[in-house]
């Protein structure tokens, strides 16, 4: 086989698409089949997650790709779940991490169990929506298995049943050192550790399509294949990196902010620092920190009735820059909900100017995100020892020259941006590994550098300025 296609069934917080990717020698393209929009229900004062509608659009997407494709992967947000009964039948929507049902379920397990044990077992950050602290405000009465999105999706594709490991890492239930489900920490917290499902490695085969499914779809035999279901772990392995010192940023609702390592690091600093040990592809550690990401521009986007995104970005180009900031990790700003409100009111209680104008508000966004990238960025360098030469800042958010631009500024460093759909080319890219079309991370990486636009930001050299406003803000790094 000398080239083939692909589908890459890539599932954000806000929208979904299938992608159709061809992979040959010197050639890696994508063309979308697909996009609908992933849209939160609230139901008895419940968040859920509509994963019926979004597996009826990736069928959908399924009967529209090519007649040709060798195999299929999903890949998803991380974290939440969906619970099958001892027959198989899914038992309610998922529930929606922006839910409040976890409201102070962590403080709770974290007095019980301590902080110490806790990221010694998982090596994950602390926070409020991960799935151990989900399942403890859940009620598992009927459960027989417990399966993440993409594994929930896969299992109503082929009928099997299991647990794709670099989403699993995300769970605060798999043992960081072993890549195995803890032993441990199912039993301490009352989990029912029999509904966690097998593991299974990217690049695996997960099953054929169930005869129903090819026959609606009109794919016979395809197969399904596992991937980096935990859609950074897709992104970072298509980082177009040129060389192994470098930081990547998967931006888009959220920032995910960090470095690639061979193993975790447990050291009680990184434990107060707030990082997390994630799976990647090839065995390899996303050591990382979520920063809240665009999310804040998305919410005040939606409170504004949807102006148009590339002129607000432009007259936010021209306003002074690091007057008005936040903090974009405070709890305050994870719920939906009027978030240029919530904004001001921060500005004004941490002493900076109200942003003022629709333009000053994103504004404050893009300089508090460029901030709490440099943060991350140097806490990251710091506490795995890893040294950076290079920030390659990888999807939607790439589109926005100015935080490529105030990132680079902020951080010092080179901000390459690019590419958009990092995570549909991670996907498609681990199943061409298995069928042979390409080698492993380094020549995925070349091949992406080789075919897809990429941008260079370089520092203005303004260091100063962004050094005070950092410790101005308390996000010195």
């Amino acid at each position: 086989m000398k080239e083939a296609t692909f589908a890459a069934v890539d599932l954000g917080a806000s929208s979904g698409r299938v992608m159709a990717g061809r992979v040959g020698p010197g050639t890696l393209a994508l063309e979308e089949v697909r996009r609908f929009p992933n849209r939160p229900v609230r139901v008895n004062g419940t968040l859920h997650w509509d994963v019926l509608g979004l597996y009826g659009n990736v069928l959908d997407g399924l009967r529209s790709a090519p007649r040709d494709l060798a195999s299929v992967g999903i890949d998803s947000w991380a974290v939440d779940y969906g619970l099958l009964d001892a027959n198989g039948t899914l038992l309610g929507n998922p529930v929606h991490y922006r839910d409040a049902r976890t409201v102070g379920v962590m403080d709770r397990v974290r007095a019980e169990l301590g902080d110490d044990l806790l990221y010694q077992a998982s090596g994950l950050q602390f926070l409020p929506f991960n799935t151990i602290y989900q399942l403890a405000a859940d009620d598992l009465s009927r459960a027989a298995t417990l399966l993440l999105v993409p594994d929930l999706l896969a299992y109503w594709l082929t009928g099997e049943i299991g647990a794709e490991r670099t989403n699993a890492s995300t769970t605060g239930l798999l043992d960081v050192r072993t890549g195995t489900w803890s032993q441990d920490l199912p039993a301490r917290l009352d989990l029912p550790a029999k509904i966690l499902p097998p593991l299974r490695d990217p690049g695996s085969a997960i099953g054929a399509l169930r005869a129903d499914v090819a026959a609606e779809t009109g794919h016979d035999a395809l197969q399904v294949a596992a991937v980096g279901s935990h859609d950074t772990a897709s992104a970072v392995a298509a980082v177009p990196a040129t060389t192994g010192r470098f930081a990547y940023i998967s931006c888009g609702t959220w920032s995910l902010v960090g470095v690639e390592l061979d193993a975790p690091v447990l050291t009680e600093a990184s434990r107060k620092a707030n990082f997390t040990n994630e799976g990647g592809v090839d065995g390899t550690v996303r050591y990382l920190r979520n920063v809240m990401g665009l999310w804040l521009l998305q919410e005040s986007l939606r409170a504004w009735g949807d102006p148009d995104l590339p002129a607000l970005l432009a007259e936010a180009a021209d306003v002074p820059g690091l007057r008005s900031l936040v903090d974009p990790d405070d709890p305050e700003f994870l719920p939906p909900g009027d978030m240029p409100s919530r904004i001001a009111a921060h500005c004004r209680r941490r002493g900076f100017p109200e942003p003022a104008t629709r333009a000053e508000t994103v504004r404050c966004i893009m300089d508090s995100l460029a901030l709490a990238h440099r943060a991350a960025l140097r806490q990251a360098s710091r506490l795995s020892g890893k040294e950076i030469d290079v920030v390659h800042l990888v999807g939607g958010g790439s589109r926005n020259d100015l935080l490529c631009r105030l990132t680079a500024d902020a951080s010092g460093l080179p901000v390459v941006a690019g590419p958009v759909e990092a995570t549909a080319l991670g996907n498609v890219l681990v199943q061409a590994r298995a069928h042979g079309l390409v080698g492993g991370l380094p020549e995925s990486r070349a091949l992406v550098a080789a075919t897809q636009d990429l941008r260079r930001h370089t520092p203005s050299g303004d260091g100063a300025r962004w050094r005070d406003a950092a410790v101005r803000l308390g996000l010195d790094g």
